[in-house]
């Protein structure tokens, strides 16, 4: 599944109290996707790396009562038995946990309970690891646990992450690149040997470094380092290009006039370099300019113009230019 067909499918599944695991390879986003389904929902979330506890952690520590009898108190981090709140306790990690934990975390799955501890009725317990497939460290689930869950597959997809990206200030000029080089959103090779590689994570975390302009005698190993040296080199050649184009003031104020690219990457840096810039006074010299742009990256332009503020559908501009490519937009 998509993680736009994750989000819908976890809440439907959130609201029968049904736990489900997600698998899926490192980096492609599921501890992010359980987190937005949560904050979707007004949920609270409790994020648990099974991987880091130990065994005892899950049950908690005895105490003596009054009555000299032994009763275990749970750990803090587990919701409150009297609580009344809803939400998710995210087991991550879970299938590369020591086996021992597994256990203790697949009592909380089967029967909402760990010794005298039960989970309160609003919330719900959702898993992820990776897949065996992926050469991680993981333990083989049992069939009694596996049985009582739905499994999801989780995969990588470029319209989603880049919808995701746009709320999250993502440099455009990774947007760009993962247009031109969509393969390259999540490029994992379990059989391969390299320690970085491109991931919607790692993409993230080299907008990040970017902000930081590093200076030019360490940018490149530190792209490199983030997402691979194949990736990396790609995506420092297509700086070249993102740096020699026009800017954005200049097609802005003479749309008639400014260079249009011929290049495909160099087109599609420059369709997200504006789209960022679309706003009800700027749609007029946008839509000048996306006319001189091959049809189906004027088509590009506008979409995401109209994605970033969707009053512009309403712009007179849009709409002639809409009716005048009704063609190339169906």
């Amino acid at each position: 599944m998509t993680p736009s067909q994750i989000v819908s499918a976890l809440q439907i599944l959130l609201a029968i109290r049904q736990p489900v695991f997600l698998w899926g390879p490192p980096g492609v986003g599921k501890s992010q996707l359980v987190a937005q389904t949560a904050k979707a929902l007004a949920l609270e979330l409790i994020d648990i790396r099974a991987v880091l506890l130990d065994p005892v952690d899950l049950r908690g520590l005895p105490r003596l009562t009054q009555e000299g009898r032994a009763e275990w108190c749970p750990p803090a981090f587990l919701p409150d038995t009297s609580s009344t709140s809803k939400g998710v306790l995210f087991l991550d990690e879970l299938n590369a946990a020591p086996p021992l934990v597994q256990a203790a975390c697949y009592q909380l799955i089967l029967d909402r309970r760990i010794g005298e501890y039960l989970l309160p009725a609003g919330w719900t317990v959702i898993a992820a690891g990776n897949r065996e497939s992926d050469r991680a460290v993981t333990h083989r689930m049992p069939t009694a646990l596996a049985n009582r869950l739905v499994h999801i597959d989780c995969v990588a997809n470029l319209d989603d992450w880049l919808a995701w990206a746009k709320t999250r200030a993502i440099r455009p000029e990774i947007m760009a690149f993962l247009r031109y080089r969509p393969k390259l959103l999540h490029d994992f090779d379990p059989a391969a040997n390299s320690k970085a590689f491109a991931s919607p994570r790692s993409w993230e975390f080299l907008s990040r470094i970017m902000d930081q302009e590093p200076p030019e005698s360490v940018a490149e190993d530190l792209y490199r380092g983030t997402i691979g040296v194949g990736a990396g080199s790609e995506f420092i050649g297509f700086l070249q290009i993102w740096r020699e184009l026009p800017t954005v003031q200049e097609i802005i104020d003479t749309p008639k006039t400014a260079i249009v690219p011929n290049e495909p990457a160099a087109l599609y840096a420059i369709c997200e370099a504006l789209a960022l810039a679309a706003n009800a006074d700027t749609l007029t010299a946008l839509v000048s300019y996306a006319n001189r742009l091959p049809a189906e990256f004027g088509v590009l332009l506008l979409r995401d113009c109209v994605l970033r503020d969707k009053k512009l559908v309403e712009h007179p501009a849009f709409i002639s230019w809409a009716q005048a490519n009704a063609s190339v937009i169906m």
